[in-house]
Order: structure tokens, then sequence, then C-alpha cells
């Protein structure tokens, strides 16, 4: 089995440098042009490589299957364990009722800031498309009610998601290139938060606030009333309060901040230190905020542990694409490290006067523009730049995996699910989802990576 960082093969570097473009190309143009699913472009993807950089064919299987399980093992678990916080939070009516809470708490002056914190905190364990679903519903009823522009609010909330989903762990990008770079999850997650607050500021309410009055949204009526999807015998249950929510929610965030700083700050072999270490382990961290929503959200819900059961497992189906994509990518990303494709880039990049972390950003950019879809951007460019981390520090390596990260989310257009998603549920045309959601996503982008190279200065 190959699972190391030694390539398996012995060819040129300009044998590999084709074989890497025509195993990516394989990827992007079964994506893009013959509508594959990304899980079985990977996978052909990862047979073009082996081929084209000389691999014996059973290496090849051997690296791709190494790799699957390697990453499924590393990241599959964390992203069920978020999955099943996220459906607690949503199926409880928690969500719904920290909406409410917040914006009815503010005025509408302050009301897409205040839609943004809430839209990054439920940001944390829900995937992207979940959190729109959610999210869109309330905010064209917020909207309607306040007289505040749909896209106003719209934006901060967008952003509140996108940046959690594309540069905090327990989300699948993050946890890929976590996993690829072999970067301290902990740091990733400190560097990604510190991160995160400006970037959804710029991109939310400032952006937000800047092009709604040249954007018309026209939000189908029927979500102005779809708080009634929830079934009545579920909305005659209480609700979860507010304070509950919010610290099941942060519980895992915190307990990987402690043990950030437990390693920076006590001494290796100290009892408390080594607490803090299994308990900010993510696998732990995630348990537990899973077991702590049980109670908080689920009984408190007034389910009985019958259906808290059924909810917890409710949220593993959906996500069964996610997790064969991100394991078909981590066979991908083997293949081309076993290869020895990521030996010669890291060659090439010597030779160069760029940043790893602006090389890391770029290949990203170009992924994400070919094939619309940030998990696959992330992964790839995470195999192409992992022999780059080799020569840096854990902060260098924590700042790339979120270089990484914000290069998989610029300019989501008309070959991204998101992008379609946003225009459906939002009303709006094809070129006004381009001045609003696309623009938005290409600030995500330049300013996650901005404050990548800034914090570098300090770290």
């Amino acid at each position: 089995m190959f699972l190391t960082d030694q390539p398996a093969t012995t060819v040129g570097d300009v044998q590999l440098a084709a074989a890497a473009l025509l195993g990516i190309a394989t990827v992007v143009l079964l994506i893009t042009r013959l509508r594959v699913h990304p899980f079985l472009a990977l996978i052909f993807g990862s047979a073009a490589l082996g081929i084209a950089a000389g691999m014996p064919a059973s290496n090849t299987v051997d690296s791709f299957t190494a790799g699957v399980g390697a990453t499924v093992g590393n990241v599959g678990l964390l992203i069920a364990l978020g999955a099943m916080i996220g459906a607690l939070l949503a199926g409880s009516g928690a969500a719904d009722r920290l909406v409410d809470t917040v914006v009815n708490s503010v005025s509408a002056r302050w009301l897409p800031w205040a839609v943004a914190g809430v839209a990054a905190l439920i940001g944390l364990p829900l995937f992207f498309e979940v959190g729109v679903v959610l999210l869109v519903p309330i905010i064209v009823l917020v909207s309607r009610r306040t007289d505040v522009p749909i896209m106003k609010i719209g934006i901060p909330a967008l952003a509140g998601l996108s940046v959690l989903h594309g540069l905090v762990p327990p989300h699948p990008g993050p946890l890929v290139a976590i996993a690829a770079l072999h970067a301290d999850l902990g740091l990733t997650l400190l560097f990604g938060l510190i991160i995160a607050l400006p970037t959804v500021v710029l991109a939310g309410p400032v952006f937000g606030a800047l092009v709604s009055p040249f954007v018309r949204a026209d939000a189908p009526a029927r979500l102005s009333s779809a708080r009634g999807r929830v079934p009545t015998a579920i909305a005659s249950r209480p609700v979860p309060g507010v304070w509950p929510t919010v610290l099941t929610l942060l519980l895992p965030i915190v307990l990987m901040l402690l043990r950030v700083v437990g390693e920076l700050y006590l001494p290796i072999g100290s009892n408390v230190r080594a607490m803090l270490d299994l308990a900010g382990t993510p696998l732990v961290a995630l348990l537990a905020g899973v077991v702590a929503a049980m109670f908080t959200l689920g009984l408190a819900a007034g389910l009985d542990r019958r259906q808290v059961s059924e909810s917890l497992g409710g949220a593993l189906p959906p996500i069964a694409a996610i997790l064969l994509i991100v394991g078909a990518g981590g066979g991908f990303k083997q293949t081309l490290v076993d290869a020895g494709v990521g030996t010669m880039v890291g060659r090439a990049a010597a030779g160069l006067a760029v940043s790893p972390l602006i090389l890391g950003w770029l290949v990203a950019v170009g992924i994400r523009l070919a094939t619309g879809s940030a998990t696959v951007a992330t992964i790839t460019a995470a195999g192409i730049a992992a022999p780059l981390a080799a020569g840096m520090d854990r902060s260098g390596v924590a700042l790339l995996a979120l270089a990484i990260g914000s290069g998989s989310l610029f300019f989501s257009h008309v070959n991204d699910a998101g992008f379609w998603l946003v225009k459906e549920y939002f009303g709006l045309s094809v070129g006004d989802t381009l001045k609003t959601w696309s623009v938005m996503e290409t600030i995500i982008s330049v300013a996650g990576l901005a404050g990548v190279l800034v914090l570098r200065v300090f770290v």
C-alpha cells in the first residue's frame, strides 16, 4: 500500500507535469462537459494520472484506495458528527428561535450585521446548502416585515455561511486541507476564526449595503410562509433556549481552542495539558458536541430518545455524496503524491520567487474556476501543494491550508451548484447573481488570502 510522500515512479519532471495536467483535465472535463458525478470523475482522473505518470496499474489502484481510506478515516467521521449536530439544530427549531431572537433585538440599521453573525454561528455545524435552505425563508420574512431590501440582509447571511464553509473546521474543505498538509487542526481553527471575522464583515454587511440598491430580488412568495415547513406536531413542542443553543454550537470549537492554549502555555507532561489534548482532539470535541446537542437541542425540544436517534441517523444519508467525493479526492491526492507530482511541484516552487501561500491559493483558484466545486478545488490543490508544507513551520502549514480554502471560494459562476441555489432562492437573474453572489465569493477569497498574508507577518 502506498501512503507516503515518496514517489513510486522515476520519470522526468516534464512527464510528471503532463500527467498531473492530464489527470486534472480529465476531472474538469468529465464534471463540466459530460456532467459525470465528481466521485466518478476523480476515480477516472486518478487512473489517467497514474497511466500518464508510468505507474503500474496495481500501484495506482493501491494508491487511490489507500488515499480514500486515510481521508475518510481522518475526515469522514468529523463530517458525520458535524452533520448530526446540524440535524438537531435544524430539526429542534433552535435555529429558527436563534434567528428570531437576534433579528427582533436589533434595529433595521444593524439587522445586516446581526444576520451575518447568526449565519456564521449557524454555519459552524451546517453545510452551506443546508444553511441556505434554512435561512432564506427567514430572511424573506424579515425583509417584508421590516422593509429592508432582501439582498441587504441576504448577502450578509450568505457571507457568514460561505466564510465558515471555506475557512473553519469541521467543514469538509478545511478538514481535507488539514489532513493533506498534516496541519495542526487547532491552530488552523484559531487562525481561521481570526480571518473569518473581518472577511464576513467586508463581504457581508459592507458589500451588501453597497450592492443592494442596484439589484432587484424577487424571492418566491411561498418562501415567506416557509416557516410552516415544520409539522404541527413538532412546532407545538418546546423550543430550546438561545443560550443553550449557542453554547452547544461553540462547545467543540472551545474544546479545540483550549487544546491549542494548552500546547502553547502548559509544559509537556502536565496532567492538565494531557486532558486538554484529549478533549480538544477533533473526534472527541465533536463527539462531545453531539452528546450535548442530544440533551440541549433534542430532549429539550420534547423529543424522546427514539426521535433523537432518528434525527441523528437522518443526518447521515444526505452527506453520503459528500463523503464519497471527499474520499475520492483523497485518493486522487494520494495518486498525485505517489506518482511524484508533489515533489516535482516542490522542486519547481523552490526556484520561484512566489510565496507558497500565494501559490496554493492560485492553484485552488484555477481548479475552482474550472470545476465549480470548492471541495474538489481544495482537495486537488492541497495534494499538489503538500510538498510546500514540508519546509514550513506549524503556523505556516496552518495558513497554507487557509490560503487553499480561500482560493477554493473564488468567483462562483454557472458551473457551481451554489450559484443556481442562490439564484433560485432569491429570485435573481443570472446577471444579478453574478453581481451579488459571484462578487461576494471573490471578495471572500481575496480577503481570506489577505488575512493569511497579514497573519504570516506575525506568526
